[in-house]
């Protein structure tokens, strides 16, 4: 399965002499009536879009981040994969529009390509991060993602926060987005020390740069590592208002020939690399890149933080495995 926070985890153990099959979403194994639960809802409404169907399931069955919203976006992720895995029972989903992450945009000249943008960091100071709250600068973000990252644009699951950074006279210098982080990566398990269920509950408090992209017509020395200061101050208190989580520490992953210079530049540290596997690899199959793995703590005691015991019952939002 996929995503084993949101996309569902299917664990097979042989008990007395038969496969038992058990099922759980953000973390959190659901129980026979839940399970059941879910599918009288899917074969019930089968007029109700995907969108509908995850609405219904998270609030009946409590499924909330820690501001009290529920988990629309993982559910709706959750049951594809779900249904993808053809479990007995699943009645058929109405696919209402097509699947996966990428989404093609159509261009706007907004996103056009600017005059050059030379000189002295001090030149352009001070900057401002500007969190994207509104459509318009989400299409924006997107564009300039899509048009000018080596990844392209790809749609977000979980949790997620966008960025443009401005000049004082509203010049767009760079963009930045960070979502929840990757349910499981070794070598940034060992760095942090955190057992299993102090990952479990702790995760939240993880949260992942998944794109940060400098204009190319922009060419500033020392703007990047500069930037992602700026940000690390910042992030912390947009979470809190939007999630209810406070981070305690920042994660990327940078994809070769790429080596992440301006991350190290501004203190981040590298404990590793991943297996090439992805998100979307649950069968240890995929032939992915290996990426390195950069860390960088917000507070001074943050590892012992995320080390501390689970409350009970805690589920978190984030999105996948990489290992």
């Amino acid at each position: 399965m996929p995503y084993p926070t949101c996309g569902g985890v299917c664990r097979r153990c042989w008990r007395a002499e038969h496969l038992e099959e058990t099922v759980s979403f953000c973390g959190r194994v659901l129980t026979a009536s839940e399970l059941n639960l879910v599918r009288q809802i899917i074969a019930e409404f089968p007029r109700l879009s995907q969108a509908e169907l995850a609405y219904t399931i998270c609030e009946l069955l409590e499924w909330r981040r820690p501001n009290g919203k529920l988990k629309n976006p993982e559910c709706v992720e959750w049951l594809q994969k779900w249904q993808q895995q053809t479990l007995p029972g699943l009645p058929e989903l109405r696919v209402t529009k097509p699947r996966g992450a990428h989404r093609l945009l159509a261009t706007d000249p907004q996103s056009d390509p600017q005059p050059s943008v030379r000189g002295r960091l001090a030149d352009y100071q001070p900057l401002r991060l500007q969190l994207i709250e509104d459509l318009a600068g989400r299409r924006l973000f997107q564009q300039y993602i899509q048009r000018y990252h080596p990844l392209g644009y790809r749609v977000p699951y979980g949790a997620q926060l966008r960025y443009l950074v401005r000049t004082p006279s509203q010049d767009v210098l760079a963009c930045l987005l960070f979502t929840s982080a990757a349910w499981k990566m070794a070598p940034r398990d060992t760095w942090i020390g955190w057992s299993d269920p102090a990952r479990r509950a702790n995760l939240p408090r993880v949260v992942n740069n998944a794109r940060f992209l400098i204009l190319p017509w922009v060419a500033v020395p020392h703007l990047a590592s500069h930037i992602l200061s700026l940000a690390a101050r910042q992030l912390p208190t947009d979470w809190l208002a939007a999630y209810g989580v406070r981070p305690l520490l920042l994660e990327t992953l940078v994809d070769q020939p790429y080596t992440g210079t301006c991350y190290r530049a501004a203190n981040w540290i590298c404990v590793g690399q991943t297996q090439g596997r992805g998100r979307m690899d649950r069968t240890h199959e995929a032939q992915g890149t290996c990426k390195d793995i950069l860390l960088y703590p917000l507070e001074s005691h943050g590892r012992h933080r995320l080390c501390q015991s689970p409350a009970p019952q805690v589920c978190h939002a984030l999105t996948g495995e990489i290992r």
